[in-house]
């Protein structure tokens, strides 16, 4: 953890919309955000705090932070958009360096001294060697590689002693485990978007109110909804016997309802960050998606339990 900050808190500062007042950007927690600027692209990341996220949860959560491009390069599946992001002020620090260069080559060349155009001629090489290095992606995917091979023997074992030992508790079948992971998954994410599209209605329409309470209503529906997939579900994982394609459709029809829900939370969210920077913006397109979210409630219980 850093300084208390729970995965919770940190998990929902990442995926909540940011907020732009003064052509400034801030996250949720009121910090402004700083541009991110690279060579075809300019816009606002919110780079996770250290020692809180698991890689695989920056992954999930950050996936566009310069963070998540570095565990990308790290692991050897990185491209080069992740290498600029990574290293995004190499190029406006290198067309500074060579402006300097190459007007100190220009009074060298006409001074006539070998000694120092050679000199010259070295400190061009050097920063083209530094971005090569920095670009090259066959690099970052020989040292994954590396790190791959150069692993303890020792963790490998210590690892299959655990993969058996949750093989002996779980019950379920190892072909669909990978349905448990995803679920999970969503079950964090919808935690934290319900609670931030909670606190949201709460500032936009201040209680007693009867758009508050129908708002909290329709998102009390989608949380009694978002479970119910989520517990049939994991009933299907636990009681199959076999994997089958009817097992597998009727995961995806959940885990495709799960989603839904969480898609439609976060355009709920996303639409009062608006209303709510903005007071000239109409809340006729609030009232529309609270219609789209009684037919998504509707359609979700129409779909075969």
């Amino acid at each position: 953890m850093s300084g208390g900050i729970t995965k919770a808190q940190e998990i929902k500062r990442l995926t909540t919309p940011l907020v732009f007042k003064d052509s400034k950007a801030y996250d949720c927690e009121g910090n402004m955000i700083s541009c991110v600027e690279t060579l075809s692209d300019v816009k606002f990341i919110i780079e996770p705090r250290e020692g809180i996220l698991s890689d695989d949860e920056i992954m999930q959560y950050a996936p566009e932070s310069k963070k998540a491009s570095e565990i990308k390069l790290r692991r050897g599946y990185g491209t080069v958009q992740d290498a600029l992001l990574v290293h995004e002020s190499l190029p406006w620090m290198m067309g500074l360096y060579y402006l300097i260069l190459l007007s100190i080559a220009f009074m060298v060349v006409y001074a006539k001294n070998t000694l120092l155009t050679f000199i010259i001629l070295i400190l061009f090489i050097i920063p083209l060697l530094y971005a090569y290095r920095a670009m090259n992606l066959k690099g970052y995917r020989r040292k994954a590689k590396k790190v791959q091979k150069s692993k303890p023997v020792q963790e490998t074992k210590n690892k299959e002693v655990e993969k058996q030992e949750v093989q002996i508790e779980d019950a379920s079948l190892d072909s669909l485990k990978e349905y448990d992971v995803e679920i999970n998954n969503l079950k964090v994410l919808f935690d934290v978007k319900e609670g931030v599209v909670r606190d949201l209605i709460d500032k936009k329409f201040e209680p007693p109110q009867i758009t508050h309470d129908k708002f909290t209503s329709m998102i009390d529906s989608c949380h009694k909804l978002f479970y119910n997939q989520v517990d049939s579900a994991q009933n299907i994982t636990k009681l199959a016997v076999e994997d089958t394609p009817r097992i597998r459709d009727e995961l995806d029809g959940k885990v495709r309802n799960m989603k839904t829900i969480i898609n439609q939370i976060e355009d709920l969210t996303n639409e009062l960050v608006i209303n709510i920077s903005s007071d000239s913006q109409s809340e006729n397109d609030v009232k529309i998606l609270l219609d789209d979210m009684e037919n998504l409630i509707d359609s979700v219980k129409d779909y075969k339990e």
